[in-house]
């Protein structure tokens, strides 16, 4: 394991970090969690979701090769990076919003017993689906869908990285597309 000095230059650690050395992003998230937390913070206003968001901008910065040194400081280019994931977050609340505002100034109306019969028999399959996913992916699934926890929240109560929580939901949602098949569709 190779140990990293956390006055290294960023290009010295992102020259580590490409070449598979882990450690290097926690002296990178050392050194600029603080910034990437305060402009989350700016926009989004709820500490959780900033540090949601911060946790996701370093798994990206991470997994995927987008910064470009000749472009950017690092600094300039997470902060930038942060603005338009925090915007993104925005926009999509507001249009959740929008669409519970909508959904509300629905008339009310009844279940007919066949849309009842026919809701009953879906969350049956959706729950013998869930059912045969592994234990992690149905786990993480059921905090986040039924008890409505963030991924954030599930990471801290399950004491893991939230990256490992956001994979295991994708891979639990991708499983349960596969088995519910025709249903979903």
């Amino acid at each position: 394991m190779a140990r990293f000095s956390t006055d290294a230059s960023d290009s010295e650690l992102i020259r580590s970090l490409r070449a598979g050395h882990q450690e290097a992003l926690t002296v990178l998230y050392d050194r600029y969690g603080g910034l990437v937390y305060t402009v989350a913070l700016r926009f989004l206003k709820q500490p959780a979701e900033a540090e949601d968001l911060t946790q996701e901008i370093f798994f990206n910065f991470w997994k995927q090769d987008k910064y470009d040194p000749n472009r950017s400081v690092l600094s300039t280019y997470l902060s930038l990076v942060t603005r338009s994931r925090a915007l993104d977050r925005i926009a999509k609340r507001s249009t959740q919003k929008r669409s519970l505002q909508q959904l509300k100034s629905l008339p009310d109306r009844t279940i007919t017993p066949l849309e009842n019969a026919t809701l009953s028999e879906q969350q049956e399959t959706l729950r013998q689906a869930l059912s045969q996913l592994k234990d992690q992916q149905r786990q993480v699934l059921e905090m986040n869908f039924y008890q409505g926890i963030s991924h954030a929240d599930i990471a801290r109560q399950l004491n893991m990285p939230l990256g490992t929580v956001k994979t295991r939901a994708r891979q639990g949602l991708i499983e349960l597309r596969k088995r519910l098949g025709d249903v979903v569709e």
